[in-house]
């Protein structure tokens, strides 16, 4: 019956799967973010606070602010444990984030006549949003704070509605600059404004949410001058599996994932040298008794009914699969899951192993749990210091006979263009170099 169906995946043809078929963005969800942001722009705060009233976040004449003395006494209410946790979390994902900072540096290099070069300097400003409606994600702020932070953004504005007391407090672990108790595309739209005094306007935005969330931060792209890291909608995993998975494992990292939303999508990819079927049914059979007695069962059945497994003749059907699906995040559990994992090419982020459970990315041991979903992870990659850092060329030009087939080029390619303006500009410089040659004491 329906009801029974709902507790396992439904079984479709490898076929039936390619690339390009999610949809990002829900129409109907961009057009309320366009609404909301154009309020909280006509309106400022009355239009933020009036939406947070309306959801449950405020009360009447409650200001969303929670100051940074507010986030320092959360953490020092908590027990002394529950701050170690926070603590420990926060120096992991730091590290990992510090890493990825070191690997972009400076650099210079020579050019016709001069020097040229990048540097690299973070934003000013980075809101960071947390989910917080069906439960609290301190993890969040973690993974979204501290890496503004590591990225040396200097004020990082946090929201997430309805906070508890942890997640306020992981705040004050993460380095933030204040919070906004507000979720939802009001918050976004809030902090891609910055109508709150002393809450400046943020140069980034960055978070996963649901799909109210995502089209808040796609319309504030585009309708706010600000940037964001990606489109980070409902949670989404896909496991590559063979008949050497532990199908109780399996199951349970699909379930980890489900219960996040009622439109969240665990897929299972099996392959195996004698029967694949065999794998999605074992794997089946523990999906129906972990959810029977699963807490979150009311929000992971329906995500369960929405995601999907399939039976592949081999590795390399499998590998297709999990391609043109470019899950937000990719565990390999098989006989040998470097070599398959190597051979993927799509996703957000990748889980090698039985071992690599993907709740310990959701955790804080190292890298961000901010990943791209719907296919996105074809062309982005997840949430991390670059998100946050600007790469800056210049050029100086100090030699200008050297320079002279540099400059000859761009007039000819301006003409070509039909760009009669560039072409004179350039031209200027020629003059510079015959000044050049007949005083060889001139520098420009």
């Amino acid at each position: 019956d329906l009801a029974k169906e709902m507790t396992k995946l439904r079984v479709v043809a490898s076929s039936s799967v390619s690339s390009g078929t999610a949809e990002a963005v829900e129409l109907g969800a961009m057009e309320h973010a366009r609404a909301t942001l154009a309020e909280v722009k006509a309106e400022g705060v009355a239009a933020v606070e009036r939406c947070a009233v309306r959801f449950g976040e405020l009360q009447e004449g409650e200001s969303a602010v929670v100051p940074a003395e507010a986030l320092k006494a959360a953490y020092e209410g908590l027990s002394g444990e529950e701050r170690a946790c926070l603590d420990r979390t926060a120096a992991r994902i730091r590290a990992f984030a510090e890493a990825q900072r070191a690997s972009l540096s400076e650099t210079t290099c020579e050019i016709a006549g001069g020097v040229a070069g990048h540097r690299v300097a973070a934003v000013e400003v980075a809101g960071c949003y947390a989910p917080g409606g069906r439960y609290p994600l301190p993890s969040s702020v973690l993974m979204t704070a501290v890496t503004a932070r590591a990225a040396g953004v200097k004020t990082v504005v946090v929201a997430s509605p309805k906070p508890v007391p942890i997640t306020l407090a992981a705040a004050h672990a993460a380095g933030a600059s204040c919070f906004l108790a507000i979720g939802g595309a009001h918050a976004i739209a809030a902090m891609a404004t910055g109508v709150y005094p002393g809450v400046p306007r943020a140069d980034v935005v960055c978070g996963p949410g649901n799909k109210w969330v995502t089209a808040a931060k796609a319309v504030c792209s585009i309708s706010a001058g600000v940037g964001i890291d990606m489109l980070a909608g409902p949670s989404e995993v896909l496991v590559i599996a063979d008949e050497t998975a532990d199908p109780a494992v399996v199951a349970a990292d699909l379930l980890a994932q489900a219960e996040h939303d009622v439109v969240a999508r665990p897929i299972l990819v099996a392959f195996s040298s004698t029967d694949a079927a065999a794998v999605v049914d074992a794997v089946n059979e523990q999906l129906e008794k972990q959810l029977a007695v699963l807490p979150t069962k009311a929000v992971a059945e329906p995500a369960v009914a929405c995601g999907f497994a399939v039976a592949c003749a081999d590795v390399d059907e499998a590998v297709r699969v999990a391609d043109a699906v470019a899950p937000e995040h990719l565990e390999v559990v098989c006989a040998d899951p470097t070599a398959v994992a190597d051979k993927c090419s799509h996703y957000g982020g990748l889980f090698v192993g039985q071992l690599a459970a993907e709740v310990l990315g959701d955790y804080g041991i190292g890298p961000n749990h901010t990943l791209p979903t719907s296919g996105t992870a074809r062309y982005t990659g997840g949430l991390s210091v670059f998100d946050f850092l600007r790469v800056r060329t210049w050029m100086r030009l100090d030699d200008p006979v050297a320079a002279q087939p540099a400059v000859k080029d761009a007039v000819l390619l301006a003409r070509v263009e039909g760009l009669e303006g560039h072409a004179r500009a350039a031209e200027k410089r020629l003059q510079l170099a015959d000044h050049a040659h007949k005083d060889k004491r001139f520098k420009i």
